[in-house]
């Protein structure tokens, strides 16, 4: 038995979000603690399993405040470290009439890319079931040296590895290098949740399906990859077979953030209860639909770790639709 069932490592931060006007009619923002890698066990919690977050924030009001909302979702916060000299890292988010996202990082440097190889609790990632991450802690030297030796870890003692490629362009140097270290992610994963956007980036082609046969050939090592098309739907691509499963649009959507985070997390749970070896396309489907619901619930609800659904209510919306 190992004492986690998934440990992630990557960025922890505040969302500041837009939530209307002051009474001068100046733009309101929320401050929502989130972090890819963070909404990921989040939701993990949710669904009763044992999460650890590898990672660093500022030793700040924000750090001080996200160590706290992660703990209190039940995650193990004993490898996170707290940075003296650097803040933590924030990012506005403005959102639009369909829900869709533009983000602006204050992250010149930030907490997160200070996490260094010397730092990584070694026990901690290879006592656990799945090991995820994303490429925001592959974006600087630093932490991209910690992010890999932290794979590699992972990976000599049996690890699953899981892996999000999580594009965001404003924060790499160049899309070239982006592009590199995506790559380099997606050559180490066993199971991966990629966006449409982001299969286009890798592959020149926005047919997803052709897409995913690219990578698949390229990177024999992927087992499960799941391609997410937000309001259109999912794909799942095990062995020789494929699953399309259409988005629950049921209204009340808010915003996206953390919903592909969401739909992560519970494609990680159905392997966890579940497993990679023999899936049928029942299965692929099952998993989809979970993961779609779980990723519109969380849509109606602003921020992401404090917004993850509990399996009750993904299972009701299942059984209704």
């Amino acid at each position: 038995m190992k004492r986690y069932d998934v440990v992630a490592l990557g960025e922890l931060l505040i969302d500041f979000t837009e939530n209307g006007a002051s009474a001068q009619g100046n733009p309101a923002f929320e401050a929502n603690p989130g972090g890819a890698p963070c909404n990921v066990l989040a939701m993990l919690r949710k669904l009763d399993k044992r999460c650890a977050f590898v990672g660093k924030v500022g030793n700040d009001m924000f750090g001080h405040q996200l160590k706290a909302v992660a703990e209190g979702a039940g995650i193990d916060m004993s490898a996170l470290r707290m940075d003296e000299n650097v803040r933590t890292t924030l990012a506005f988010v403005k959102t639009d009439e369909h829900g869709d996202r533009d983000f602006s990082f204050y992250r010149n440097p930030g907490a997160d890319m200070m996490l260094t190889e010397e730092e990584l609790p070694l026990e901690m990632l290879s006592d656990t079931r799945i090991f995820h991450f994303g490429t925001l802690s592959m974006t600087h030297d630093t932490v991209r040296q910690a992010t890999k030796a932290a794979v590699l870890a992972a990976k000599a003692a049996g690890v699953i590895i899981s892996f999000d490629p999580n594009l965001r362009p404003p924060l790499w140097e160049s899309l070239n290098e982006a592009k590199a270290q995506m790559l380099w992610g997606l050559s180490q994963a066993d199971v991966v949740k990629i966006a449409d956007n982001e299969i286009e980036f890798l592959t020149g082609t926005a047919d997803y399906e052709k897409g995913a046969t690219i990578l698949r050939e390229r990177f024999p090592n992927l087992r499960l990859l799941n391609v997410t098309a937000g309001a259109n739907g999912s794909y799942a691509f095990f062995e020789d077979k494929k699953m399309f499963v259409p988005s629950f649009l049921l209204g009340g959507t808010i915003e996206t953030t953390g919903a592909g985070d969401t739909f992560c997390a519970s494609v990680l749970n159905f392997v966890l209860e579940r497993g990679l070896e023999g899936l049928t396309r029942d299965d692929l489907k099952a998993m989809l639909r979970f993961a779609n619901a779980a990723a519109y619930l969380v849509t109606t609800k602003k921020g992401a770790i404090k917004s993850m659904p509990e399996r009750a209510q993904v299972e009701a919306i299942l059984r209704e639709y």
